[in-house]
This record gives structure tokens, C-alpha cells and sequence, in this order.
């Protein structure tokens, strides 16, 4: 996408909503429902609800992410990754807060919906979950500037997005819930990892210490390839302890992907590793989407 003055306002929302991150707030979703199904509790409006929220709560963060970084100045003109539609005078500030806004007005709609469905458990967590969003790049305490956005993004878009939509739908939690929900909080974190390493040198220079700035390059590539073994060997242990049947194998049918992954890791530098953070995006939608599709065989 060529990015102008003249750029239209619908493209530049495109871009700040970063669709190539959807994925992670979609696959946990899908994990819930799996398991929901296969223990006979799935419900629809729930888990379309579910879904919903995950979505809204993946843009809000995209958005706080876009007018936070340019209002602290972490965004420069030597930013690595895709534009930012705030530091690119694509949308002003007031209109990426705006749209901040009505997305975790949203976001609160739909949860009002959930805390109806699954009472106070969900109220607790959903505010929970938009309070650190709001937080991940905004307030006296930015999460991500000091090394706290993989443990948020693993809890939130891995434990919680996974149990929760579980939750909703069968009003109680197992613990092959909890357990299914670690590799997707792993390799979501992956994705992070990816932006994260990206982003190293211009996050130094703006006194934003991801995990990734403190790790430094070598330290956070040897973690992106830690958080897919520990994915990957989750339906190996389910299977091996005899807890699901073969079926439960088939996210290993990604593994060759995840291989390409690691390889592109180690080797990749600056920009390219744009392509490399979408990539990995897919990866987890194509695991998840497996897992899910194992849960519910392997019943």
C-alpha cells in the first residue's frame, strides 16, 4: 500500500486495525469452542460473542498501541514495521483516541452480554483484560516499556481468551481447558516476539524496554523458537499420558510451517521481518484451528 496525505480515511482505518494480527485474537476462540464441543457444551451466541470480543479487544490494543507509541514518541520515521496511521499524519490523534473509544465501548457491550451469560467470573476477567489493554502501551505503568507484554499477551490472548470462551459455553472449567490454552498463549506470544525483536533498536532509543530490548537480539530469537517447542509438545504430552486419543496429534500437521519459522528467524533482519511476524500469525490460526478440530475427534 502506497501511504499519501491523500490516503483514504477507510485504508488508513485498515491499516491501524492491522488485520495481519487478527489471527491471534480469532485462534483461542476457536480452541474454546473445540473444547466446549467436545465435551458436548457448545452454544452458539456465546461463542460468537466470544469471538467477537477477542476481536474488539485485538483492535483496541492495535489502536492504544498506535496513538500511545507516536504521544510518548516511540514511533520515529525509522520505525521497521508497517506505518503507524497516527506518526504518518494518516489519522490524527483525536481520531485513533476516538477510535479507541467507541472499540472498547464495544468491547464493554459484548462483555455485558458474557458477564449475563457467565456471571461474575467474567466481569472480573473482562475488565481485567481491558484495563491491561489500555495499559499495555498507555498509563504511568506501560506494560510493554517494561518487559511485561509477553506475560500479558499469554495470560489475556492465551489463558483467558481459551477459558473463557470455554466458560461462557459450558459454565465451568476442566483442567484440559487450562491445559490446551498454554500452547495458544506461547505461540501468541510469538507473534509478539517477532514485532518485538523488529523493533529492538528504534524501542532502545525510545526507552521502551520490551522483554525483547532486555533479551537483546540472539536472547529473543532463542525465545521465539522455546515458545513453539513448548507448543508443540503440549498434544504430544496429552497423547503420551493418554489423555486424548491420536486425533489430539494433529497440530503437528503445522509443524513443518513452524520449522520454516524457526529458519526465518534465525536469518531475517530489519523490515523483512514484517513478513516473517504475518507468517507466524498464520501459523497459529492453522495450529489452532488443528487443535481444535483434535479436541473434538479425540473426544
Amino acid at each position: 500500500m502506497t501511504l499519501t496525505a491523500h490516503t483514504r480515511p477507510s485504508r488508513a482505518w485498515v491499516l491501524a486495525i492491522r488485520p495481519r494480527t487478527l489471527p491471534a485474537a480469532v485462534s483461542p476462540v476457536f480452541v474454546g469452542t473445540g473444547a466446549a464441543f467436545a465435551d458436548g457444551g457448545f452454544r452458539l451466541l456465546p461463542a460468537v460473542a466470544a469471538l467477537l470480543g477477542a476481536l474488539l479487544l485485538q483492535i483496541g490494543v492495535n489502536l492504544a498501541n498506535d496513538y500511545f507509541d507516536y504521544i510518548k514518541g516511540v514511533d520515529t520515521a525509522e520505525r521497521m514495521g508497517p506505518p503507524r496511521v497516527t506518526q504518518s499524519g494518516l489519522l490524527s490523534p483525536g481520531s485513533v483516541r476516538a477510535g479507541l473509544t467507541v472499540t472498547v465501548g464495544l468491547a464493554l457491550a459484548v462483555g455485558v452480554y458474557l458477564a449475563l451469560v457467565g456471571g461474575w467470573p467474567i466481569v472480573v476477567v473482562g475488565l481485567a483484560a481491558v484495563l491491561s489493554a489500555l495499559a499495555y502501551s498507555g498509563g504511568p505503568y506501560p506494560l510493554a516499556s517494561h518487559g511485561l507484554g509477553d506475560p500479558f499477551v499469554f495470560v489475556f490472548f492465551g489463558l483467558v481468551a481459551v477459558c473463557g470462551t470455554y466458560y461462557v459455553q459450558v459454565l465451568r472449567l476442566t483442567p484440559l481447558v487450562v491445559v490446551v490454552a498454554v500452547p495458544e498463549g506461547l505461540l501468541i506470544t510469538a507473534i509478539l516476539v517477532v514485532n518485538n525483536l523488529r523493533d529492538i533498536d528504534t524501542d532502545r532509543l525510545a526507552g521502551k524496554n520490551t522483554l525483547a530490548v532486555r533479551l537483546g537480539s540472539l536472547g529473543t530469537r532463542v525465545e521465539y523458537v522455546l515458545l513453539l517447542l513448548g507448543a508443540y509438545s503440549v498434544p504430544l504430552v496429552l497423547w503420551s499420558a493418554g489423555v486424548r486419543s491420536a486425533y489430539i496429534l494433529l497440530p503437528l500437521v503445522s509443524a513443518p510451517l513452524a520449522l520454516r519459522m524457526v529458519d526465518a528467524i534465525r536469518r531475517t533482519e530489519g523490515r523483512s521481518l514484517n513478513e516473517v511476524l504475518a507468517q507466524t500469525a498464520m501459523m497459529v490460526l492453522f495450529f489452532s484451528v488443528l487443535l481444535s478440530l483434535g479436541l473434538v475427534f479425540s473426544a
